[in-house]
């Protein structure tokens, strides 16, 4: 029972969504506010999308036995923050359901299972580097305003490799906190504690909506999420069938769409984070990480507003460099991955280089695209080799 109260198993699920509401709460509150919503809708929002992400992940983890971890659709939101700008948030609601009616249907048909079973592991996993590369990056940057906070960081970390590798990352974030509270830079002033009530709106489907955001959303959230989601299991070995993952995130937004909760999908960034070798050495029991961050997930739904206040206490580049250091590790033993097939380098290297760019086409994210060119040119490179080997 002990390694279920592990330290570097708790910490790893509060990182993991430390880094989700941080990095992408304000645009939830963007989204809402495009569509109208008071600020008891506002609340009901991130608190759908916090009970759906928690009792989802917490449940397929433990089915599973896999740090299964599922998250909101943040090129979703940030679509929703364009596109719902004079649209009544009944018919919002309406398109949310329409998005994850498709999202099911994805998943019970088994198309999107079969699709990524095609995927070679090396294109898996050099989508996953792309994907975490700009959190590894963003760790230095935070030296030129936080020198001695960051910089205490990374020599923690560096230090904690050395000498307690599995507790190193609650050690570097214990430090980052410390010194921030020391240093006069935790802001709790706006935090008040209180429970969040859930709003019901009831759906209206307008045809024009439907077209104009439920399928886009749809689109985005499938190519831009979870291709990566399910690329970043693969790339740490878990082979969990692709389609009741994506079956369950499609039927929890049917549940939770009239309370804001417009799309869920198989998290990859704070997935990543639950998956490295600091989280257990043993891969079969990162899973208990998974569970943690559902719980704090349903916690922080609970407490919505409260949450998103206590989360903005922390300096961002101590939020930074924590996401960062807790996926160093999983972006090396990812290019590793990638790059060791010789035959496929190539199309590794432009998946990864495609996907780090971080570009945009038609809404669709770069992991999309990036895995496109990577098939591309690994279906031109394996032919090649088998007309070579024909003529020879």
């Amino acid at each position: 029972m002990l390694r279920f109260f592990s330290p570097s198993q708790i910490s790893a699920g509060f990182v993991s969504i430390l880094v989700g509401y941080t990095s992408a709460a304000v645009i939830i509150f963007q989204a809402a506010q495009a569509g109208g919503a008071t600020a008891e809708q506002t609340g009901s929002w991130l608190w759908a999308l916090g009970l759906g992400m928690g009792i989802c992940s917490a449940a397929l983890s433990i089915y599973y036995r896999t740090p299964v971890l599922i998250a909101w659709s943040t090129p979703g939101a940030a679509l929703l923050v364009t596109s719902l700008h004079g649209v009544p948030m009944s018919e919002a609601i309406g398109a949310f359901i329409f998005s994850s009616t498709l999202i099911t249907l994805c998943g019970l048909t088994g198309w999107f299972n079969r699709i990524m079973a095609l995927v070679p592991k090396s294109l898996a996993a050099a989508i996953l580097a792309g994907v975490l590369l700009r959190f590894g990056l963003a760790v230095f940057p935070g030296l030129e305003q936080q020198l001695p906070m960051v910089g205490c960081m990374i020599a923690s970390y560096l230090i904690g490799k050395v000498l307690i590798p599995r507790y190193v990352i609650p050690l570097t974030f214990g430090f980052g906190i410390a010194f921030a509270a020391l240093s006069g830079q935790l802001h709790f002033d706006n935090v008040d504690f209180a429970l969040t009530s859930p709003v019901f709106v009831m759906p209206t489907f307008n045809i024009n909506t439907l077209i104009s955001v439920g399928i886009p959303l749809f689109v985005v959230t499938m190519a831009s999420q979870n291709v990566p989601g399910l690329a970043t299991l693969r790339a740490h070995g878990y082979q969990v069938p692709a389609s009741p993952l994506i079956t369950w995130s499609g039927i929890t937004g049917l549940l939770l769409a009239p309370f804001g909760g417009f799309a869920f999908n198989l998290a990859a960034i704070t997935a990543a984070i639950c998956m490295g070798k600091e989280v257990d050495e043993d891969p079969d029991k990162r899973y208990i990480s998974a569970i943690y961050a559902g719980f704090f997930y349903m916690i922080a739904g609970f407490f919505a507003a409260t949450i998103v206040a206590l989360f903005a206490a922390f300096p961002e580049e101590l939020v930074a460099a924590i996401a960062g250091l807790a996926l160093l590790s999983t972006i090396g033993n990812s290019l590793h991955a990638a790059m060791q097939d010789v035959d496929h380098r190539d199309a590794a290297m432009m998946a990864f280089a495609a996907t780090a760019s971080g570009f945009s086409l038609f809404s669709i994210g770069s992991a999309f695209w990036g895995l496109l060119l990577g098939l591309v040119i690994f279906g031109i490179s394996t032919h090649q080799r088998q007309r070579a080997q024909q003529a020879g």
